[in-house]
């Protein structure tokens, strides 16, 4: 079982329009696409069209917390949330006809004490059931800075693997307790390093530096278009998939995140996991969908992407 942690659900709203956004006009939406949202909804969306048993946790709350349970079982994803007083969140994307994506993200709802609480009692059962956890996205207010940190240190003591996407204070708080996987962007790595990054080199060295000094297993660092490096304690790779014509690129990194998931579920070596990982976010990048994929795309980019072995650690 796969199941993936989003702490900030909430229901996404993707509006495509014939014209572009013009700030101060009025805008007629030609289409509608409620989606349950949250990086690690797109997580568990993303491995069940891969084949693989997925489960979904974290806080949801008010009529939009069951408008996202109704919505992720339709797309056959289980879940064990914890619920909350609070409304959850509504989060915008709009797609214009000049190709643009314009998102407008509701902070999430805040979160007591006693459902922290609650949902630690919570998540030590979801640990037993599960083989791999993702942690993806930010946190709700009155959430601790280090609560990622505490989460992974759980996983950890159970034996089990944990993938974290996050960024800020709680990506920075998050590494600290050793994840077996993160996958920062080279902005981010800058941002946690206090570093400029002029070139790939110094892209490598930054990661590098953050598996060494976090006991990180695996560091995979998304490149946009240019596909992603992957380091390890032996190697870098570099996958780059085909060149293909994006239509949203909303999720791509969090279908990273769940192809990689899959591929450990699976025990793929290395540099399949690359491969499949960089092939089913480039499979995200041409459907117009959030957080969703044809497995006909996937197979039809695979024999095209490029794993690169660029250098011995």
């Amino acid at each position: 079982m796969i199941t993936t942690i989003t702490l900030n659900v909430s229901v996404d709203k993707c509006y495509s329009i014939s014209d572009i956004v013009r700030p101060g006009t009025v805008s007629r939406v030609d289409a509608v696409r409620n989606t349950a949202g949250g990086k690690g909804i797109n997580v568990a969306r993303v491995a069940r069209f891969c084949g693989e048993d997925t489960m979904a946790a974290g806080f949801v709350g008010g009529f939009n917390g069951d408008y996202v349970i109704d919505l992720i079982e339709k797309d056959g994803i289980s879940h064990r949330f914890t619920k909350i007083a609070s409304e959850t969140r509504s989060c915008i994307n709009i797609l214009a006809a000049d190709g643009s994506s314009t998102e407008y993200l509701e902070p999430g709802a805040p979160v007591s004490g006693e459902e922290i609480k609650q949902f630690l009692e919570d998540f030590s059962k979801i640990i037993e059931d599960s083989d791999i956890i993702t942690i993806s996205g930010s946190m709700p207010k009155g959430v601790p800075v280090d609560f990622y940190a505490t989460m992974i240190r759980m996983v950890k003591a159970a034996g089990k693997k944990v993938i974290l996407d996050t960024s800020g204070n709680a990506l920075l708080e998050g590494i600290k307790a050793g994840p077996t996987m993160i996958k920062p962007n080279e902005e981010e790595l800058e941002a946690i390093l206090g570093i400029k990054i002029e070139n790939r080199q110094q892209t490598i060295d930054a990661g590098k530096q953050l598996k060494d000094e976090n006991g990180i297993e695996y560091v995979v660092i998304s490149l946009g278009g240019d596909g992603a490096m992957l380091i390890t304690n032996d190697a870098v790779y570099h996958g780059r998939p085909p060149k293909l014509e994006a239509k949203n690129t909303v999720g791509c990194g969090d279908s990273m995140v769940s192809a990689f998931a899959v591929a450990m579920k699976r025990g793929l070596t290395t540099e399949k996991a690359l491969e499949y990982a960089v092939a089913v976010s480039a499979a995200n990048a041409i459907n117009p969908g959030t957080g969703s994929i044809r497995m006909s795309d996937v197979e039809e980019i695979l024999p095209q992407v490029v794993i690169e072995k660029i250098q011995h650690i």
